[in-house]
C-alpha cells in the first residue's frame, strides 16, 4: 500500500536548471571554465554545491570555495522569484492530500535555496518532511536522504514513490529501493531508464502517471 510520495525540489517541483546553467556558466567564466549543456548535465547537475566545487575549482581553499558557493546561490535566489510549478504538480499534491499520504520534500538544494524556493511556489506549508543533503553525512546519489525520509515517515521503501529528474537522484532514490518516477525536464528519458526509473514522465499532467499511481493504490 502507498503511503507517501517523495519529491526532489529543483527540475521536479519546478523547471530550475536553466537559471541553474546560466549562473554555473557565468560564474565557471570567470575562472576561465567555459561549459555547455552537456558538461553542466554531467558534472553539476543534481550535486551538492562543494562537492562540484572541489572538483572544479581544486585551486580553492576551503574558504574562497564556500565564498564562491554562497554568490551563486545569492545569484540564484535573486534570479529565481518568479518561479512556477511543474505542469501537474498541484493536482498531483491534492490527489495525494485527499489520499491521507505523507510528502516530503528530498534535495540536495542547500537550506537556503530550498526555503527560497518552497516560499516562492507558495509550498512553505505543504510538506509533512524536508530532507537536506546538507543536513546529512551524504547527499544524493548516496542513497541516505531517501532512506532518512523513510526513517522520518517510520515507512517501508515499498510504501513509498520518489519523484526525480537528475541522474543523482534517481540513483539515491533506487539505491533506498524506492519506485522511482523519472521527471525528464533536465535530462533524456532514456537516461533516466536506464538509470532504474520504473516510469519516464515529461510533467506531471502525463496520463502514464495517472495509470501508474492507479496500480499501487487500490
Amino acid at each position: 500500500m502507498l503511503k507517501a510520495l517523495l519529491f526532489d525540489l529543483d527540475g521536479t517541483l519546478a523547471e530550475t536548471d536553466s537559471i541553474h546553467f546560466l549562473i554555473w556558466q557565468e560564474c565557471l567564466c570567470d575562472y576561465g571554465l567555459e561549459i555547455d549543456r552537456s558538461f553542466y548535465k554531467s558534472k553539476i547537475s543534481g550535486r551538492l554545491n562543494p562537492d562540484i566545487v572541489a572538483d572544479l575549482l581544486p585551486q580553492l581553499n576551503q574558504t574562497e570555495q564556500e565564498d564562491f558557493i554562497w554568490r551563486k546561490e545569492a545569484e540564484f535566489r535573486n534570479r529565481a522569484d518568479s518561479l512556477t510549478r511543474l505542469p501537474g504538480l498541484s493536482n498531483l499534491l491534492d490527489w495525494a492530500t485527499e489520499k491521507g499520504l505523507k510528502q516530503a520534500v528530498v534535495s540536495n538544494a542547500p537550506r537556503e535555496n530550498a526555503e527560497f524556493m518552497l516560499k516562492a511556489l507558495h509550498l512553505e506549508t505543504r510538506f509533512d518532511a524536508v530532507v537536506l543533503g546538507d543536513d546529512l553525512p551524504v547527499g544524493k546519489p548516496d542513497p541516505l536522504p531517501y532512506q532518512e525520509a523513510l526513517k522520518r515517515f517510520n515507512l517501508e521503501k515499498e510504501e513509498a514513490i520518489a519523484f526525480e529528474d537528475s541522474p543523482s537522484g534517481i540513483q539515491s532514490a533506487v539505491a533506498a529501493g524506492i519506485r522511482t518516477v523519472g521527471i525528464a525536464s533536465t535530462h533524456a528519458p532514456d537516461e533516466l531508464r536506464q538509470l532504474g526509473a520504473t516510469l519516464v514522465i515529461s510533467d506531471f499532467t502525463a496520463p502514464d502517471l495517472v495509470t501508474f499511481l492507479g496500480r499501487v493504490i487500490p
